[in-house]
């Protein structure tokens, strides 16, 4: 038992698929990056820290990656190295570039 028929994986494709595209869409940092320039909220929670426990970083998408985000703070002129770990979720002001293949 245990056997996975051959079928299910020899008729996946990934040819129809853009090629600028990575084959998953729905990580996060995919639909940051097709927001970048966009002002959100990032609300964090850092559970090893009782005095910065909870934080909200507003600002706007820089950069984003699988592990962290960058994102810059007009108003302080700080810029924010977010650990993609702690991140529990983002608000937008505005609608969202946001596409599934």
């Amino acid at each position: 038992g245990g056997n996975i028929p051959n079928d299910i994986t020899s008729n996946f494709s990934t040819s129809n698929l853009p090629p600028d595209l990575p084959m998953e869409q729905s990580y996060v940092e995919n639909i940051l990056r097709r927001n970048k320039g966009k002002v959100a909220s990032f609300y964090m929670t850092f559970p090893d820290s009782n005095e910065w426990r909870d934080r909200v970083f507003t600002g706007v998408i820089e950069q984003a990656a699988r592990d962290h985000y960058v994102v810059s703070d007009p108003k302080t002129g700080k810029w924010y190295l977010l650990l993609a770990i702690y991140l529990d979720y983002i608000v937008f002001e505005e609608e969202i570039n946001y596409k599934v293949i």
